[in-house]
């Protein structure tokens, strides 16, 4: 079920109030699930399900992506201001260093909290930081691109796309390695979704001196990556595994950035044992 929370973080022009909207099911130790840059927390409906019958499973729109307003005033969109926010809600939701899994810019983030101690087990597919110079500029260029070319579709042009596996393969085959399996109707929020992300390229600007550098110890930690990753390739998984060298690396055969979609059930698997 769909809800909001609200709770105050600090900001340079005193504590202010911010709403983050989140969906809440299932049983089990607490698994808190963090989407990419310009998505929302619908990502995670294909895992969802065999996640909820043994994990009380927290998905989140990240703030200024899908139903969740944007940051307040004062705040920068950088990651030790996420870390706070994501400290904070927690806070709110009564949720004790839970399990954390995320994907791409999610991944990142789960990592810093695992980082901080606020994590019991991170599981991070395709996570940001992991990036040569080059490699990054490269991601950067593709994303930036994605979101001009969202922002200038036409909405029915965009519903049209969907209706065909080849257009929904022109909408999203950049993330997705097989974009044919996801409705339209998903492709469709997805766009508009990106379109729409407040913060978006202040995200971007913020992650261009963005390094993971440091070791996440004393928690289980997973990486996992796309065997078809097209926008964070997958030898960064390799370099993700030299800094944290206790982690476990995962191949996801067939898989893109965004794997979920790609392979629900290999991917829930990931997830599952990685929050053991």
């Amino acid at each position: 079920m769909s809800a909001t929370v609200s709770f105050k973080v600090p900001t340079p022009y005193g504590p202010q109030s911010m709403t983050v909207s989140y969906a809440r099911v299932g049983t089990g130790e607490p698994l808190l699930l963090l989407h990419g840059i310009g998505h929302h927390r619908q990502v995670w409906d294909p895992v969802t399900p065999v996640l909820a019958a043994e994990r009380e499973v927290i998905a989140v729109d990240l703030p200024g992506c899908g139903r969740s307003p944007a940051l307040p005033d004062g705040l920068a969109h950088d990651l030790p201001t996420m870390s706070v926010v994501l400290a904070a809600l927690c806070e709110a939701l009564e949720l004790e260093r839970p399990h954390v899994a995320g994907n791409s810019l999610g991944g990142l983030l789960a990592l810093d909290l695992g980082r901080a101690n606020r994590a019991r087990s991170v599981t991070a597919l395709s996570p940001a930081g992991f990036w040569s110079p080059l490699e990054r500029q490269y991601a950067f260029t593709v994303l930036t691109g994605m979101r001009r070319t969202a922002e200038r579709m036409p909405l029915p042009l965009v519903e049209w796309l969907s209706r065909s596996a080849a257009g929904r393969a022109g909408l999203t085959s950049t993330i997705y390695a097989r974009p044919g399996r996801r409705s339209p109707e998903s492709v469709v929020a997805e766009t508009v979704g990106l379109a729409r992300a407040q913060g978006f390229f202040e995200t971007l600007r913020s992650g261009r001196e963005v390094r993971f550098t440091d070791d996440v110890p004393g928690i289980p930690v997973t990486v996992a990556w796309g065997s078809k990753d097209r926008l964070l390739v997958p030898r960064q998984g390799v370099r993700a595994k030299r800094i944290i060298p206790r982690a476990r690396l995962v191949r996801l055969p067939g898989c893109g950035h965004v794997p979920m979609s790609d392979d629900p059930a290999l991917v829930a698997r990931v997830l599952l044992d990685g929050s053991r």
